[in-house]
């Protein structure tokens, strides 16, 4: 369950979406998470995942892949279904005991789930496609109009950076603990909710000594190499729009305003 966390991983290989600039990704992530909460309609929803499958198809990444990252978020996905399924009143269709079911809170709950689902891939599929010295460049470029308010763009834009490079890291080092742990009789399986909860306790101790080691001696790194960001700092790779890059943004705000017009029109 852990290995199948696709966000932060990098999926090297070659493609339209790795080589566009990643200010282009940056964005259109952004944009297309504004697309999912303005509309509305079925229709609308369906439109936005023919978009996403035909960027999935773009980026060469194996869609099976995709879908494996979903198994991360189902205790998420299921539980914000459940509060909506069953707590919205309503015209009721369905009753068993004390939960009942009606029309409005079923449409809201499956749309609930496909937002969830489209949200997870999206934001899945931008790291897929970018290194994190690409989102790193490519946040600190995005933001740079913040530096005019004193803001540390820079370090802002690399913590981000090193945050998601960090999650598949911990996930790994999770995965070894656990098996560890399990090796000298430990149980995650079985009981209550209570003695899961209790049986993790013997697993977070050492990640959180395990992260804040590989935090120090990631620091010390940075420091014995004379790091320093902002400005003055030169890059090895600078980046430069071309014209994908334009066509991108192009069609990424083409995506935006059919979105923001089809809560204007009455669709299925």
């Amino acid at each position: 369950m852990l290995r199948e966390i696709t966000l932060g991983q990098y999926y090297p290989v070659d493609s339209l979406l790795h080589r566009l600039d990643p200010r282009v990704k940056l964005a259109g992530t952004f944009l297309f998470l504004i697309a999912l909460f303005i509309v509305n309609s079925w229709t609308a929803y369906i439109f936005l995942a023919l978009v996403l499958l035909l960027l999935i198809k773009l980026s060469n990444v194996p869609f099976s892949f995709m879908v494996r990252g979903l198994k991360s978020v189902l205790f998420l996905l299921l539980l914000s279904v459940s509060f909506n399924l069953f707590l919205t009143p309503g015209k009721e269709i369905f009753r068993f005991y004390m939960f009942k079911i009606s029309q409005e809170g079923l449409h809201i709950a499956s749309m609930m789930a496909v937002r969830l689902i489209l949200l997870v891939l999206s934001s899945s599929l931008m790291t897929l496609c970018t290194t994190p010295n690409e989102l790193t460049d490519g946040m600190e470029k995005g933001l740079s109009i913040l530096k005019k308010l004193h803001l540390p763009i820079h370090e802002i834009a690399m913590m981000m950076s090193i945050a998601l490079r960090f999650i598949p890291i911990l996930v790994e080092e999770t995965d070894k603990i656990m098996k560890a742990q399990m090796a000298r009789g430990a149980d995650f399986e079985s009981g209550g909710l209570f003695r899961r909860a209790k049986a993790m306790v013997p697993i977070l101790v050492p990640l959180f000594v395990s992260a804040f080691r590989r935090a120090y001696d990631l620091a010390l790194a940075m420091e014995a190499r004379c790091y320093h960001g902002g400005e003055g700092r030169t890059k090895m790779k600078p980046l430069h729009y071309r014209r994908a890059d334009y066509l991108s943004y192009l069609f990424l705000f083409l995506v935006l305003l059919l979105s923001v017009g089809s809560r204007f029109v009455a669709l299925p």
